[in-house]
């Protein structure tokens, strides 16, 4: 049952809270634009367990047309004082995702939120890979305040990429030099319709459409770090983690296999990987964070080009894996994230390495993933810095 039991649960409502507010009216069969007058109804937003979010309704019951039309008149004057709230949304969706169900996700739970909440929206279904990138480089956006992908994560990737990419190009800045690339003008929802919605899950703290959609309409901003990829000082993309060995071939597997079922399709990326593992000879240049202190004073001056007293150190050897991240990459099958001690907007990013060992130690480290216990803490073979800049050379 969706209705708030305002009398046994709560003894109030924070304004905060409401997103949206109907006259409540019966209406008979012949009635079908008008009936009668039974109050208003509120919608509100709820906290529940483990980060969810939920949508319900308060109903004020009052017969009198004036009376509810001056409380009516009055919610919506203070919604409308909500000003991070969104008023109109562009919409991308991917219909590919997850066995082909993204439409269904967002026209049968999000879409109907959106419309309670008086969002307008425009809608844009994607046709093929790079859609969205090809189509965000030359829209126009203004009027809208944000943009919402409607997809698992290489779709919103795709779509982050592309509003930062726009964002430089407004911003007269070059793809290929850029030091302190600027942020992209409007917010990125994410409503999490894909496989393993690392990023929606890295976000939110649960893989939710309901609690994602609710975010969306409540306007709540969450700043998120993003890396630049690059090769041989030519600009790659944008991103929020990359995976070098393993994990990046196990990645080209599962993408290559898409006609599986998600969890059929991991674990047989998984077992391909591992049936191929081998070590890479590499060699990894970073620049750590020395302190808190010296974090902040970077971000206040916006992540300036290290000077010459910057220490950059160096492994080389042979790795089996190589992990970057910007954020924690939280998931179902590791509930602290690939990259655990890593922030959403910490201003670093997370460099794990894993070096060569025996295929049964291995497996050994993946496993951890799957435990709620820090496995950095724990001796391994493993090695996690954090890390302002990397340079990776592959011999």
């Amino acid at each position: 049952d969706s209705k708030y039991d305002f009398l046994h649960r709560e003894e109030f409502v924070e304004l905060k809270d409401i997103f949206s507010v109907k006259l409540k009216r019966r209406c008979s069969i012949k009635q079908q634009k008008s009936g009668t007058l039974l109050g208003i109804t509120l919608f509100i937003c709820l906290k529940k367990e483990q980060n969810k979010l939920k949508d319900s309704t308060l109903d004020l019951i009052n017969l009198s047309e004036d009376h509810c039309d001056i409380w009516f008149r009055q919610f919506k004057k203070i919604l409308a004082g909500f000003s991070n709230r969104p008023k109109s949304l562009k919409i991308l969706l991917n219909p590919q995702s997850h066995k082909k169900e993204a439409a269904q996700v967002y026209y049968e739970k999000v879409e109907p939120l959106l419309k309670i909440a008086g969002i307008k929206t425009d809608v844009t279904i994607t046709e093929y890979e790079g859609h969205a990138l090809s189509l965000l480089k030359e829209c126009e956006l203004q009027g809208f305040d944000g943009v919402v992908c409607v997809g698992g994560d290489g779709s919103a990737s795709e779509v982050a990429h592309a509003l930062l990419l726009r964002a430089q190009k407004n911003a007269g800045l070059e793809t290929d030099s850029i030091l302190t690339p600027v942020g992209a003008q409007l917010p990125l929802g994410v409503i999490p319709a894909g496989s393993t919605n690392v990023l929606a899950h890295s976000l939110h703290g649960v893989s939710h459409v309901i609690t994602a959609t609710l975010h969306i309409i409540m306007g709540h901003i969450q700043p998120v770090d993003v890396c630049t990829f690059s090769t041989m000082g030519k600009f790659l993309r944008f991103g929020f983690s990359a995976m070098f060995g393993f994990g990046g071939r196990a990645l080209a597997v599962a993408e290559n296999h898409r006609w599986m079922s998600p969890n059929q399709r991991m674990d047989f990326a998984i077992m391909k990987a591992l049936a191929k593992l081998k070590p890479e000879e590499c060699e990894i240049s970073f620049l750590p964070f020395n302190s808190s202190q010296d974090l902040e004073e970077r971000r206040a001056q916006g992540y300036p080009k290290s000077d010459c007293n910057d220490q950059w150190q160096m492994i080389q050897g042979q790795f089996l894996n190589v992990s970057i991240m910007a954020i924690p990459c939280q998931c179902a099958v590791a509930p602290r994230g690939l990259a655990p001690n890593t922030r959403l907007n910490n201003g670093s990013m997370a460099l794990i390495t894993a070096r060569n060992t025996s295929r049964p130690e291995f497996i050994k480290h993946l496993k951890r993933y799957a435990s709620i216990k820090n496995q950095f803490v724990l001796s391994s073979d493993s090695e996690k810095y954090p890390p302002v800049l990397i340079q990776i050379g592959l011999f």
